[in-house]
């Protein structure tokens, strides 16, 4: 540590609001406790739950630091005792409680990953809170197998669009939803075998045309609302929802007929408040069962636009604008 700066640039929210309460400032680097690595952020992605935060909805877990970012890729700058294969100088990308939008940002060690060969930093900084997310929910909860098929609403997004690749490429057939014939074309690019226009077509109609009445065996919604309903029907049978979001509001009613007769399973998880011994489950999943993908060249992240660190505010507001494809990204 007596290398490195006592203050570092960072972004923090002022009061809860919009995007103008994003706003930079100098904060003291902070230190790595045991089992923890200091990283010298390159790159850090915007995500919705961020947006949450700066919102005043979404709190960081106690202990967390206060400024937002949930992920960040760049150089191991030190490590505190028991930080395990990692030394000063690695290439990682890693999922934080917050901190990332930061010169530098202390990060649990089984939270950190190599960044994958062939990445950039600033692909590598747009990773891991997409591919923990999509990891955990599609594959651990839903229990996605090769030769099922699965649906992703909001197949545009950041998470969408990891969930398209990766569902693709361990052997599942894909179907998406989004919301503009632009958005439907980038979702068939990355691998989605039918991709619906959610502003014009019904989806529980076009599910049914394409699988012959069927349906599908995993949906992925971040929705909520009226949808939910809509998502058992485009259940099969067995079939699986994994909830991780409502933007259409958490309060649903339903009938519970379908539910018991196509023995459907609902659940959901958020990721921020696990512990870091199950995200670090989660990294170690991936590094045996993605990381290879990512460095074969068969995943990457499609990075729509990026923002130097001070500029936050315009990031927030493109995300809020749901005029982009894929994610958005601070370079450091």
């Amino acid at each position: 540590m007596a290398d490195l700066p006592q203050t570092m640039r960072a972004v923090e929210i002022v009061r809860p609001g919009g995007p103008e309460v994003l706003v930079p400032t100098t904060r003291p680097v902070p230190q790595p406790g045991p089992g923890e690595v200091l990283i010298r952020v390159a790159a850090a992605g915007i995500n919705r739950p961020d947006v949450l935060q700066r919102k005043g909805g979404y709190a960081p877990p106690p202990g967390a630091s206060d400024l937002p970012g949930l992920e960040a890729a760049g150089t191991v700058a030190a490590v505190g005792p028991d930080a395990g294969r990692w030394q000063p100088g690695d290439a990682v990308c890693a999922l934080v409680a917050g901190g990332g939008y930061a010169e530098y940002c202390v990060a649990p060690a089984p939270q950190c990953l190599p960044v994958p060969a062939g990445l950039t930093m600033v692909e590598a900084g747009a990773v891991p809170e997409t591919f923990f997310t999509v990891w955990t929910n599609v594959f651990e909860r839903g229990r996605l197998q090769a030769g099922e098929r699965l649906l992703v609403h909001g197949g545009s997004s950041g998470i969408g669009t990891t969930a398209i690749q990766m569902a693709k490429a361990l052997g599942a057939t894909v179907y998406a939803t989004a919301g503009s014939a632009e958005k439907c074309a980038a979702c068939t690019a990355l691998g989605a075998d039918l991709a619906i226009d959610h502003t014009r077509d019904d989806f529980v109609a076009r599910v049914a045309e394409a699988t012959s009445g069927q349906g599908v065996d995993v949906i992925l919604d971040m929705v909520g609302g009226d949808y939910t309903a809509r998502n058992l029907e485009a259940l099969a049978v067995e079939g699986r929802l994994v909830q991780i979001a409502f933007l259409r509001g958490s309060r649903v009613q339903l009938d519970l007929e379908p539910v018991m007769r196509k023995r459907l399973t609902l659940t959901g998880s958020t990721l921020r408040p696990r512990t870091v011994a199950q995200k670090g489950a989660i990294a170690a999943a991936l590094e045996t069962r993605v990381w290879p993908l990512l460095a074969a060249g068969r995943l990457k992240p499609p990075i729509f636009r990026t923002f130097p660190l001070a500029e936050a505010a315009a990031a927030h507001a493109l995300m809020e604008s749901n005029a982009h494809i894929g994610k958005i990204v601070l370079e450091v």
